[in-house]
């Protein structure tokens, strides 16, 4: 399949090779080899594609959604702003956020044709190279580098064939569980890179067992660690960590303690609660429809119809 394709509807879709906006980045190439995974109600696709990480080294599947405002002929020439969504439990080998089911898509489509949400690129990676251990999102010494995996060859996957923003302000994450600990601390690792994270029940610190024996490697990957040195730089660019958590689940009392002692200066936090929520992605699905994509897609840009 190919993502630039006319609109499901019949529009025309296509892009140009080249923008008047220096905002905008059109595709650098070479375009990946994506087969189509799922069709959704509205005719939108999501696609598959294997990567092989060219900074990173490892290789794995990535999955990709685009909503139909990206076929637009209006949109044509215009970037969308990009969601990495990581999920939770080892995710290996696939992507949970990938199943219809989740509504996740269907929760973007929405909100966007209510004006409360961006008309996000979603871009679903696996999040670890297998199913035994948990990697935190993280380069672990002697280990497959899954921290750069997320922070630069997908993103570089994603520039190479859509049409994306040059900044920061087009470029974000969102995870639940172990997927929102990672998104969380590539945020705080690479802010002039992406801006916001919606965390969804995560943890704030690295707990791997694989970090047993690298110390100092595992405290520069603790995101408590990162945020406080971020609020002490001078001139640092602000990022906006979204937290959720359910009432049915545990972990409260750590992201308020999170929010009291972390978000300072340019590290914006918010924490929503969501009412009879668990520990399980529709619950976090409910909590992003509610209050959280609203949320960061205040901080972020969106498409400019031509």
């Amino acid at each position: 399949m190919s993502f630039n394709e006319p609109a499901p509807d019949g529009g025309a879709g296509r892009h140009t090779a080249l923008s008047a906006d220096p905002s905008v980045r059109m595709p650098t190439g070479p375009q990946a080899d994506f087969r189509t995974a799922d069709t959704l109600g509205d005719g939108t696709k999501i696609g598959v594609t294997t990567l092989k990480g060219k900074k990173s080294g490892f290789t794995g599947k990535v999955w990709v959604w685009a909503p139909e405002e990206y076929y637009e002929e209006r949109y044509r020439n215009s970037a969308f702003p990009v969601l990495i969504a990581l999920p939770g439990g080892r995710g290996y080998p696939v992507n949970y956020w990938t199943r219809p089911d989740l509504k996740l898509q269907r929760t973007l489509a929405d909100l966007t044709a209510l004006g409360r949400s961006k008309p996000f690129l979603l871009v679903m990676p696996v999040l670890n190279p297998d199913k035994a251990h948990y990697y935190d999102g993280s380069d672990i010494p002697g280990q497959p580098k899954m921290g750069t995996w997320l922070s630069d060859d997908v993103p570089d996957l994603v520039k190479a064939n859509f049409r994306t923003f040059t900044s920061r302000d087009g470029w974000a994450f969102m995870g639940s569980s172990s997927g929102g600990f990672a998104g969380l601390k590539q945020v705080l690792q690479h802010p002039d890179r992406f801006k916001a994270v919606i965390a969804s029940g995560p943890d704030t610190r690295p707990d791997s067992p694989l970090w047993r024996g690298h110390e100092k490697e595992m405290r520069a990957n603790d995101p408590e660690r990162l945020a406080a040195r971020l609020a002490a730089r001078p001139g640092a660019p602000d990022v906006h960590l979204q937290f959720q958590i359910g009432t049915k689940e545990r972990g409260r009392a750590n992201l308020e303690r999170f929010l009291r002692t972390c978000a300072k200066g340019p590290v914006k936090a918010e924490l929503h609660v969501i009412q009879d929520g668990g520990h399980n992605a529709k619950g976090y699905v409910r909590g992003m429809r509610d209050a959280s994509l609203e949320a960061i897609s205040k901080v972020l840009r969106g498409p400019t119809p031509s």
